[in-house]
Formats: C-alpha cells, sequence, structure tokens
C-alpha cells in the first residue's frame, strides 16, 4: 500500500495491530478513544425536549459526520507523523487559514448546544426525582404543552455554580477530559444494566438479554477501566458530585419512607359528630368563618390523623364551613377540574383537585370558584355568620392550615435512623414552600408544626411512691 495515502492506512486493521504491538500503552488511550463517541451519546438526553423522530433521524447522519471527522484527523496525523508538532489541533490544522475563523465558530456553536443535553437532560432526572420523592419539590416551569419540555430555575443556577467551579478548578479543556470521560462511561454502564432489566421485565428470552448484557458490558467495561487510570487527574471531580447528589437523594427517599411510616388516617365518619358539636359551640371562640385544610389523603372519605387532632384536639377551632382540599397533579398539560365530596351538608365539603402540569397552581382561586358554583346551586351558604356582616352580605372570611410534621429528638429510634431525620431536615430548606407551590394566599396561611415521634416507647414506666 503506498505510504502516501494515510486514509487507507486509517483504515487498514494489520496497521492498527501494529501500532497495538509497538505500543503496550494503547489501553490507555482508550480513554480518549471513548469521547470520540460521546457527541452522538448526547442525543438522547435531548428525547424529551426534541422529540423521539428528531434524535433517530439526527443519529445516523451525526454519527457519520463524526467517524469520518475523526478518522480524517487520525489519516492526517499518519500523514504528518515525521513533521507533527507535539500541542498541534489536529482538528484546527487541517483548516486552511482562511477558515480557521469560520471553524471556530462552528466549533464554539457546537459545544453551545452540546451543553443544551446537559440542561435538558438534569431538568428531566431531577423532575422524575421529585415525582418519585427522591429530591425536595422544587419549581418548574413547562415552556409548551409537553411535558418533556421544562425548566427548573434552581437546577439550572445550581448548574451555573458548578461550571464556574469546574472552570476555576480545571482551567483547560485537557484537565476536563479525565472527569467527562469517567462520567460518560458510568452513565453508559448504568444505561445498560437499566435496558438489560428492562428486556427481562418484557419477556425477552434470557439468552438474548445475557447475550446483549455481555457483549456492552465487555466493550464499556474496557473503556471503564481506561478511564479510571485517570481517576486522580480529574475523574475524581466526577465522583464527588455523583456522591453528592446520590447522598441526597437517598436520604430524602429513606426519610420519606419513614415519616411515611407513621402517617396515620382516620376515617371521617367517626368524628362527623365531634365536628358538629364544635360549630355548634359558641362557648369556643370562632376560629374562622371558612377554615381550609391541604390534605395528601388519597381517599375523600380518609384524613390525615394530625389533622383531626388540629380541628379538635390542638385548639378546638370553631369554624362554620371545614373544606378539605386534595391536589392531584396530571400530565396532561391542560387538566383543571374539581370533585366535591360532601361529608357534612352544610359544614364539611373535600375537594380534589386535578390540576395539569402547565397549569399554574392556585389553590386559593380554584377553591373560591369551586364554592362559588356550590353556592349557585344552592347546596351551602357562604355568607358570614356574624350578624352585623350577615345583614349586609357580606361573605366569610377564609383562613388555610398547613400542618408541617418536624422529626422529634424525644423520638427512641436508630442512630442511624435519627442522624437521617435530622438531615432531612436539613434538606427541607431546599424545599418549595407548600403556601408558594399551591398559590395559597399567604396572607391567611397558618403553619402548624406537630412533633413526628419515631417509636417513641419509654423501656420503663415510672412507679409512685407509696407512703
Amino acid at each position: 500500500m503506498p505510504a502516501h495515502w494515510p486514509i487507507l492506512k486509517a483504515f487498514n486493521p494489520w496497521y492498527a495491530v501494529k501500532l497495538l504491538i509497538d505500543y503496550p500503552g494503547w489501553f490507555l488511550i482508550l480513554g480518549a478513544v471513548f469521547l470520540c463517541a460521546t457527541g452522538a451519546e448526547a442525543l438522547y438526553s435531548d428525547l424529551g425536549h426534541c422529540g423521539r423522530k428528531n434524535i433517530t433521524y439526527s443519529w445516523a447522519f451525526i454519527k457519520t459526520m463524526l467517524i469520518l471527522n475523526y478518522l480524517g484527523q487520525g489519516a492526517w496525523l499518519i500523514a504528518q507523523a515525521e513533521s507533527y508538532t507535539a500541542g498541534l489541533n489536529p482538528f484546527y490544522a487541517i483548516m486552511p487559514r482562511w477558515f480557521l475563523p469560520a471553524g471556530i465558530l462552528i466549533s464554539t456553536g457546537a459545544a453551545i448546544i452540546a451543553s443544551q443535553a446537559l440542561l435538558s437532560g438534569s431538568f428531566t432526572i431531577f423532575s422524575e426525582a421529585m415525582s418519585l420523592d427522591f429530591w425536595p419539590r422544587q419549581r418548574i416551569k413547562y415552556p409548551s404543552t409537553i411535558k418533556g419540555q421544562l425548566y427548573i430555575p434552581l437546577i439550572n443556577f445550581a448548574l451555573f455554580i458548578g461550571c464556574v467551579l469546574t472552570i476555576l478548578l480545571f482551567r483547560t479543556s485537557s484537565h476536563m477530559e479525565a472527569a467527562y470521560g469517567l462520567a460518560i462511561t458510568i452513565t453508559m454502564l448504568m444505561t445498560t444494566i437499566l435496558l438489560a432489566f428492562y428486556l427481562h421485565l418484557k419477556g425477552v428470552r434470557r439468552w438474548i438479554v445475557a447475550l446483549f448484557t455481555l457483549t456492552f458490558l465487555l466493550i464499556e467495561g474496557a473503556f471503564f477501566v481506561a478511564n479510571m487510570f485517570k481517576f486522580m487527574h480529574g475523574g475524581w471531580f466526577t465522583v464527588l458530585i455523583a456522591g453528592i447528589v446520590c447522598s441526597v437523594m437517598i436520604v430524602w427517599y429513606k426519610a420519606t419512607l419513614i415519616r411515611g411510616k407513621f402517617i396515620e388516617y382516620y376515617r371521617f365518619a367517626d368524628y362527623t359528630d365531634i365536628i358538629s358539636d364544635i360549630k355548634a359551640d359558641s362557648e369556643i371562640p370562632k376560629y374562622s368563618s371558612n377554615l381550609v385544610y391541604l390534605s395528601r389523603s388519597r381517599s375523600a372519605d380518609e384524613v390525615e390523623s394530625k389533622l383531626i387532632y388540629s380541628i379538635i384536639n390542638k385548639r378546638p377551632k370553631r369554624a362554620d364551613h371545614y373544606w378539605i382540599v386534595r391536589v392531584e397533579f396530571t400530565d396532561a398539560p391542560d387538566t383543571l377540574e374539581y370533585e366535591p365530596t360532601v361529608l357534612i351538608p352544610g359544614t364539611l365539603i373535600s375537594f380534589k383537585f386535578r390540576i395539569g402540569f402547565r397549569i399554574r397552581p392556585q389553590v386559593s382561586v380554584y377553591l373560591r370558584q369551586a364554592i362559588e358554583d356550590l353556592v349557585a346551586s344552592g347546596e351551602i351558604d357562604l355568607t358570614s355568620s356574624y350578624t352585623s356582616l350577615r345583614r349586609h352580605g357580606i361573605t366569610g372570611d377564609f383562613s388555610f392550615i398547613i400542618i408541617h410534621r418536624l422529626f422529634s429528638q424525644s423520638s427512641q429510634c436508630d442512630a442511624s435512623d435519627k442522624r437521617l431525620m435530622n438531615l432531612h431536615s436539613l434538606l427541607r430548606h431546599m424545599e418549595m414552600d407548600a403556601a408558594e407551590a399551591f398559590g395559597l394566599d399567604t396572607s391567611n396561611v397558618t403553619i402548624e408544626n406537630v412533633p413526628l415521634i419515631i417509636d417513641n416507647r419509654p423501656t420503663r414506666r415510672i412507679t409512685p411512691i407509696r407512703l
């Protein structure tokens, strides 16, 4: 083969084998070789934003261009083997001088476009993490009617801070390669494992799943080991960031499970008589004409025990009407509907609001509209019960109560559970305020903090002294 045909050399497998024999350190180069494939891989981070068809049709073109690009650079390097200057970037060296400014603009634009994959992928991951109780609730904005197209301001700001810190720490793109390569290899390994589980759940034959998994794990495992040699050169930064995010998710999820175990639900049917008597008891000061509670109960005839405790025990709250509001966010973008359930006619009514993901939660407004419908149908009278106000047809006031359960240090639980709950209490400062999240009129919102006591059972009972 003529020596002046470098492109044929690049395609020649025997030439590649000779290089592997002559250069035993070839395995370490895999870490850099792997970066060649990440441009096409990043496309899949934009699935939710750009749509499946756009990414599918782009894949063949992008991958072909990447292969030709890197083969061309390889051929150029082979041709310049004797005269090559160390530190020279072949991507720009191939270009004619007159095209260099345009090449720099194109590569800069490509870098900006590639960064979009990080943004959109992060928004999608954290949105799903919130839905699965792996992350504190944050404000989410939807610029379109497609649920996958979303924007999370706090995550975007955190990415900005992270990018600035990364630049200050590594300073040059060559120093960032180790961190970036290790992150991508771990992502691909996890994707392969998850896809293997998915295929198994779909009933694909085991030998096919095993063959698929083994093939890709061998390829990706080789790249992973090669990148692990760069752990001390920047790969540690990737592991550190992933460790912090993973720790937050584990703490939040496990603490949420623990809190869920100690939520008791009472049937309203067992307390309707007491609530009716409280409403009729003039000796109890009236707390509000209309008292509104937010509940996480899935059923209209059940409610958290702390809510019943707030009405009856903590400070008996007399009101003309009690409203229980349960909010369900749907996958449809423009859903806005409610379902009323009358528990005590004229006194206690439960609402279930179904709100689409693009609809701004304004529970105060929607509750007022739903009650107006009940007033129009004659099911309820919203006029104030105070004689002076009723004479002039003044509507009664509204008060909202949100119950926060705070972990009590008097809980008798394992030291690990106590540390977990204390960390969860710190992480709650990241969470979006409940009144803001549901769009409540903050001037009429009362936050009631109640203790969350985990397994608080004394080991001994105190005994009296008999004199």
